[in-house]
C-alpha cells in the first residue's frame, strides 16, 4: 500500500511540475522545423521560444512544447529555419530612390533604354529623367551610349543614366551645361567625354551636385518600399554602404516611430559634414542601427574600366590605361589616422589590384596591430598574389558579393586578361586568410536576393546554369561557409556576432524561413527557394 502511495504522489508530483513549466510564457514558439542555429557547433535544432524580441529557449521539439506557452504558434511542416539573413554590403536607401526613377536593368541595347525613357516621361513629376542600371557589357555592340538621341528627345530637359555600377553615367547636353562642363575639361579621379557625354567616377560629382535634392518624404517612401522588398528576400539586417548624416537621422527617426523595422548597419560616407559631426560624437548605436564605420572609395569599377590595374586593361589599346585612384594615398592615410583615433571602423571600395595594394597597406600601416579593428575591404575583386596574405596578417575582413564574379565573367577577362583573370574573385583563397568573410550583394548594382548569393558562392554559375563546370569553381565556398558568410560571419564584419547572426538564447529573434533545405537540396534548384516567413525581433515583417 505505501509502495502504491508514493507511486501515485510521484505521478501528481511530476504533472504538477510538468504544468508548472508549461507555464513559462512566450510571444511566439517554432516547432517543428529543421533549425540551423549557425552557432561554433553548427547545431541544428527542432523548436525555439521567444519573448521580448530575443531566444529565450532553442533545442528538441518536445521540451520547448512541454515547457512554454505562447501567444503565437508556428508549425513549421518540417522546414527550413536560417538565422535572419544579413547582407554585408548593399545601398539599401540608394535601392528605394531608384524604385522611383528609370529602371534600366537587364537592357539589352540602347535602343531599349531609350524606349524605357519614353514610358516613364509621361508619369515623371521631378524635372529630371534620372534612371539607374544599363550595362553596356550586356549589349550587342558593347561600347559606351552616347548622348545624341537624349539631346534629340529631351532637348530641355536634363537626362542622368547611371550605370549599374554606379561609377559612369550617361547624361544629355542640357545635364552637361547645368552643370557647366566644358569640352576638354580634365577632373582629378575620373573622366570626361563631353562629346558622348560619358561621366565616370569622380566627373560625376559635377552633376550630382546639382541634382534636386530629395526631401524626407521621398527617403520615407524610399525606405520603406526598399525595406518591404528585402523583408520579402529574408533580409533583416542591410550594411547599408554610404549615408549622410541627414541621411542617418531620418533612418532613427523612423525606426523609433515604428516605421521602419529593418536593422540597419550604417556606413558613412566620405563627406566633411559627417567627419565634423561624427568625429567630435564618436559611435551612435541603437537597438535597430548601428553607426561606427566609414566608407571610402579607392577606385572606380572594372566594368567602366574605372578600377585602378597595375598593369594597363588588356582592351583598351593602343593607348595604356590603368584605371584610377580617385584620392591620393596620402589622403586615405590622413582620414584612416583621424577614424582610428575615434574608435571607427574603415570600409573601404577596392576593386582593382593596385587600388588594394594601397589601401592594405595603408589599413596595415594604420590598423595593423593585433587590436580587434575589423577593418574592412569591399569588394578585392582583383588581389595580386603578393597582397592576398596581407588580408590574414593584418586581420582585415574582405567584404565580397559572390554575384559580382558570375555578372562579371563573360567580360572581365576582356579587361584583365587569363592571367590577372586567376587573382580575380578569389573568395575561398580570401576565406582562408582570417577563416571569415562577410558576404553581400552590392544592391542594386545586383539583385537583393541572398538566395542568388548563396547560389553564386557555392556553384559558381549565373542564373542559367553557366559555365557547366563553374566560373573558377576552386573559388568556391561551401554551403556551411557561405551560410556563415550571410549570417555570423557578416554579424563579426559588424561588431554584432553577440546579438545576431546565430540562433542561440538571448540572442535577437532574427530569423527566416524557406521552402527547401539550401544546404541539402540539389544545387540547380537553390535558385527555386522561397521565402516563407522573415522575423524581425520576434515580429513577423514577411509572411508568404
Amino acid at each position: 500500500m505505501p509502495i502504491k502511495i508514493s507511486y501515485l504522489f510521484l505521478i501528481i508530483a511530476c504533472s504538477l511540475s510538468a504544468c508548472r513549466f508549461k507555464n513559462k510564457e512566450a510571444d511566439l514558439i517554432i516547432h517543428n522545423a529543421r533549425i540551423y542555429m549557425v552557432d561554433g557547433s553548427f547545431s541544428i535544432a527542432e523548436a525555439m521560444a521567444i519573448k521580448d524580441g530575443k531566444i529565450v529557449a532553442i533545442g528538441p521539439e518536445r521540451d520547448i512544447l512541454n515547457e512554454y506557452n505562447a501567444k503565437e504558434t508556428i508549425d513549421a511542416g518540417k522546414r527550413f529555419v536560417y538565422p535572419g539573413f544579413i547582407d554585408a554590403h548593399c545601398h539599401f536607401l540608394a535601392y528605394g530612390r531608384m524604385l522611383q526613377d528609370v529602371d534600366l536593368i537587364e537592357t539589352k541595347s540602347f535602343s531599349e533604354v531609350i524606349e524605357r525613357l519614353k514610358s516613364f516621361q509621361p508619369k515623371n513629376g521631378r524635372g529630371w529623367i534620372i534612371g539607374r542600371g544599363w550595362d553596356q557589357n550586356d549589349w550587342t555592340v558593347q561600347e559606351f551610349p552616347d548622348r545624341s538621341q537624349l539631346d534629340s528627345l529631351f532637348p530641355e530637359t536634363p537626362v542622368v543614366l547611371r550605370r549599374v555600377d554606379g561609377h559612369a553615367m550617361l547624361v544629355n547636353g542640357k545635364a552637361l551645361e547645368l552643370a557647366k562642363i566644358t569640352p576638354g575639361q580634365q577632373v582629378s579621379g575620373g573622366e570626361i567625354d563631353f562629346n558622348r557625354g560619358i561621366l565616370i567616377d569622380n566627373a560625376m560629382k559635377f552633376v550630382e551636385d546639382i541634382l534636386p535634392a530629395y526631401s524626407d518624404e521621398d527617403d520615407m517612401l524610399a525606405l520603406t518600399e526598399s525595406e518591404r522588398n528585402c523583408f520579402a528576400s529574408g533580409l533583416t539586417t542591410v550594411d547599408d554602404a554610404g549615408l549622410m548624416k541627414r541621411e542617418v537621422d531620418l533612418i532613427k527617426k523612423m525606426q523609433a516611430e515604428g516605421k521602419l523595422k529593418m536593422r540597419i548597419y550604417a556606413m558613412l560616407s566620405d563627406d566633411q559634414a559627417n567627419f565634423d559631426h561624427y568625429l567630435k560624437y564618436g559611435i551612435d548605436t541603437t537597438d535597430r542601427l548601428t553607426v561606427r564605420a566609414f566608407k571610402f572609395y579607392s577606385d572606380g569599377a572594372l566594368g567602366s574600366r574605372g578600377a585602378c590595374l597595375l598593369a594597363p586593361y588588356s582592351d583598351v589599346l593602343p593607348k595604356p590605361h590603368y584605371g584610377t585612384m580617385l584620392q591620393s594615398p596620402d589622403y586615405f592615410r590622413k582620414r584612416a589616422y583621424e577614424i582610428y583615433q575615434r574608435g571607427f571602423q574603415m570600409c573601404t571600395h577596392a576593386i582593382g589590384d593596385s587600388a588594394n595594394r594601397v589601401m592594405l597597406d595603408i589599413y596595415a600601416e594604420i590598423a595593423g596591430d593585433s587590436s580587434d579593428h575589423r577593418w574592412r575591404i569591399e569588394h578585392a575583386q582583383v588581389v595580386h598574389m603578393n597582397d592576398i596574405n596581407k588580408f590574414g596578417e593584418n586581420h582585415i575582413i574582405p567584404s565580397i558579393q559572390p554575384t559580382h564574379a558570375t555578372s562579371d565573367m563573360p567580360w572581365a577577362i576582356q579587361r584583365i586578361g587569363l592571367n590577372r583573370m586567376k587573382r580575380a574573385y578569389t573568395y575561398r583563397e580570401l576565406k582562408e586568410q582570417l577563416g571569415m568573410v562577410a558576404l553581400g550583394t552590392d544592391f542594386p548594382v545586383e539583385g537583393i536576393s541572398p538566395i542568388n548569393t548563396f547560389y553564386a558562392a557555392v556553384v559558381r554559375k549565373d542564373k542559367s546554369g553557366l559555365p557547366e563546370n563553374g566560373f573558377q569553381p576552386e573559388n568556391a565556398l561551401t554551403r556551411e561557409d557561405a551560410l556563415r558568410g550571410m549570417t555570423i560571419w557578416a554579424a563579426i564584419a559588424n561588431f554584432e556576432e553577440n546579438k545576431k547572426g546565430s540562433l542561440e538564447i538571448g540572442k535577437l529573434a532574427d530569423f527566416v524561413m524557406l521552402d527547401q533545405d539550401i544546404l541539402e537540396c540539389q544545387e540547380n534548384s537553390i535558385l527555386n527557394t522561397k521565402v516563407l516567413l522573415t522575423v524581425v525581433n520576434g515580429e513577423i515583417v514577411f509572411r508568404d
